[in-house]
């Protein structure tokens, strides 16, 4: 029986990925007399809110997901960020494995309203381990679960997160809208012969704050 533990080491941007990807970095420990064969691994991946405090500006921008601070206390509570797998390959001790973390900017999901709230400080991660290990022993192989209580923290600095989103979304977001919604906005664009969706949306964020009194 062979006891196994993971220690996340370091968390970075993936420089030559198509999409926005994460890699994690996670050292893996295997005790026991026998070698470790294979290992399929599987992670969530969670950010736990709760761990940091939060600039007045920050608290602005998380008021859609956890109310005023007033509510916090009930509010501020742990979520599902990612879930990513890796195979490991054999080894006797320890090794270390690479986990794919794919992201998106889209402001409709949780995590990524929570990530562009942030302004400075690290963004508390817990990250929960799982699967199969195989074992190659004198007797032939045989397969053991990872325990579910298997789990390490780690704290991403919110650096490493603009970072990615600068490189895949350069001074650039992501709203999803209705179809009729899009296509009303087309055609203002092309009523008024503007260039893009961007100058359709500023003027009618200009003609909005003229009508506030």
């Amino acid at each position: 029986m062979s006891e196994v533990s993971f220690a996340v080491r370091d968390v970075a941007v993936e420089p030559y990925a198509v999409a926005p990807i994460l890699t994690a970095r996670v050292g893996v420990t295997a005790t026991g007399d026998e070698p470790v064969h294979a290992m399929a691994l599987r992670s969530q991946v969670r950010i736990e809110p709760h761990r940091r405090a939060y600039t007045d500006d920050e608290a602005a921008g998380l008021l859609d997901l956890f109310g005023p601070r007033e509510r916090w206390d009930s509010t501020l509570r742990s979520f599902l960020w990612l879930q990513c797998s890796a195979v490991v390959p054999g080894f006797t001790g320890t090794t270390e494995v690479d986990l794919s973390l794919p992201c998106t900017y889209d402001f409709e999901v949780a995590a990524s309203k929570y990530l562009h709230a942030l302004r400075e400080g690290t963004v508390p991660l817990t990250f929960l381990f799982s699967g199969t290990m195989f074992l190659r022993g004198a007797n032939g192989f045989g397969v053991q679960q990872i325990p579910w209580d298997r789990e390490d923290h780690y704290d991403l600095p919110v650096t490493v997160w603009r970072d990615l989103i600068r490189a895949h979304f350069p001074n650039t977001g992501w709203v999803r809208l209705g179809r009729d919604t899009v296509e009303a906005l087309a055609a203002y664009k092309s009523a008024r012969g503007l260039t893009g969706l961007d100058d359709a949306v500023a003027g009618l964020l200009a003609q909005a704050r003229e009508e506030i009194p």
